[in-house]
């Protein structure tokens, strides 16, 4: 749509964190509460969300700037692009915090 530009990048850039990382934190403390019976995976659960949230806010906020920059509809590569970023780093966040803690 046009709304973030070189300009405003930065200012929308922190916004998006911050808000990413308040709803990772919310989504962590839903987890907490739904209790697996073991506190060390509802912590890790928790901070897999927290990162995976932190990293789909900054992705949102630069695949659409880097996109545009190479010649691109953002509309039409970024969602794709989106997608693939927020899987991969929950899939890694949360089996790399299971593997280093757990296992």
């Amino acid at each position: 749509m046009g709304t973030i530009s070189e300009r405003n990048a930065r200012r929308v850039l922190l916004r998006e964190l911050t808000i990413g990382a308040v709803n990772g934190l919310t989504w962590a403390l839903v987890v907490a509460l739904l209790r697996f019976n073991r506190w060390l995976l509802d912590v890790l659960i928790g901070l897999a969300m927290i990162i995976n949230l932190t990293f789909a806010a900054l992705s949102g906020v630069t695949i659409p700037l880097v996109v545009r920059r190479l010649g691109v509809d953002p509309a039409l590569a970024g969602r794709v692009i989106l997608t693939t970023v927020t899987g991969v780093v929950g899939f890694f966040a949360f089996l790399g915090l299971a593997t280093r803690f757990l296992v």
